[in-house]
């Protein structure tokens, strides 16, 4: 839509909204960012927080709210349409209604199945309702988001931790520790924002790990992710992940493998490895998300932390784009980064 169709307040709302939804969490749930406008006047802010938090929407109209603010009639700008169903949390076009919103204005429609329609609703409530502010740039924003929804899979996390020089471990195999205790600890906080977490026959052989989420005490969390193995080779009776919930997936294709998690209700996959397993994706163009863990140390030989992905030229390079600025995390440095495309 034209620009010239919407309020300088409700352009300007939008920006910030865009901008607060940019500290979220990637993964099962897109970016979205909210604000609120009082006689036109932008009243409060707010973001997602990431799975099981509230959204957008609640939290701009708790703020407004909580400084005193009438909504009656109040108009609500946000980056996605709002959704129309129950999950972890309850639906947003019920908090809009129930807050006494009179106009919401959105960027983008919401093309997940179970949480579309709620311009539809809240139009049938009364609500003005307006979509396309800022389109162009919402949609950028979930750009990897809402291609794994158009594609029918989970939205993939990547996670690797290697040396400078870009090495996951020793010419002798050994990598426990190649990061610090602090990045470790990162490290679980990504494993419980997954449904799943995916590796390899040979991280199996070579690590044991239990994939579980844990916290700062090394005690596992309430909920646990799905612990997956991808591969032909059989895993050991012994094997620590047998502890929990998991699954073999008898393939190496990753379409394949997120096929047949989409059909477990499987919304987020975090990649932990190892190379051969981290490869094939990449290769595939299945990363979304890749989160970096970059420890300062050199190996100058060793296991990679990426394979072959059969580039012979520049212009054929797999590239992704800072999500944030780099973080440090005890003494090492992570990097958050997606696709260009």
């Amino acid at each position: 839509m034209s620009s010239a169709l919407w309020r300088a307040d409700e352009v300007t709302a939008m920006r910030g909204a865009l901008n607060a939804a940019c500290k979220g969490v990637r993964g099962a749930n897109p970016l979205v960012g909210a604000s609120i406008i009082v006689d036109q006047q932008i009243v409060a802010t707010g973001y997602h927080h990431g799975a099981g938090t509230a959204h957008a929407e609640v939290e701009a109209i708790t703020q407004a709210q909580a400084a005193g603010y009438d909504l009656q009639g109040a108009t609500a700008v946000v980056t996605l349409e709002p959704c129309n169903h129950t999950g972890r949390t309850g639906p947003c076009t019920r908090a809009l209604i129930d807050a006494g919103i009179g106009r919401v204005v959105y960027a983008v429609a919401d093309p997940h199945r179970q949480a579309s329609g709620g311009a539809d609703y809240l139009r049938r409530s009364g609500i003005d309702v307006v979509s396309g502010l800022c389109a162009d740039e919402a949609r950028q924003l979930n750009r990897r988001w809402l291609r794994a929804i158009t594609e029918n899979r989970p939205f993939v996390t990547a996670k690797i931790a290697q040396s400078i020089d870009g090495f996951v471990a020793a010419a002798d195999g050994s990598s426990q520790w190649i990061t610090g205790m602090e990045a470790r600890h990162a490290g679980h906080e990504l494993r419980a924002q997954a449904d799943a977490i995916l590796v390899g026959t040979g991280t199996v052989a070579a690590d044991n790990p239990r994939l579980s989420a844990r916290n700062a005490h090394g005690v596992e969390r309430g909920a646990q992710p799905l612990r997956v193995v991808m591969g032909h080779t059989p895993v050991p009776s012994t094997a620590a992940l047998r502890d929990g919930r998991w699954c073999q997936l008898h393939t190496h294709n990753p379409q394949e493998a997120l096929a047949q998690l989409a059909a477990r209700g499987i919304e987020h996959v975090l990649v932990e490895g190892g190379p051969t397993v981290t490869t094939a994706f990449i290769a595939a163009e299945l990363v979304d998300s890749l989160v970096i863990y970059q420890a300062p140390i050199f190996f100058g030989t060793g296991k990679r932390s990426v394979g072959d992905l059969g580039i012979a030229t520049l212009a054929a390079a797999h590239r992704f784009v800072l999500d944030t600025p780099p973080e440090q995390c005890g003494d090492d440095v992570v990097l958050h980064l997606s696709p260009t495309q």
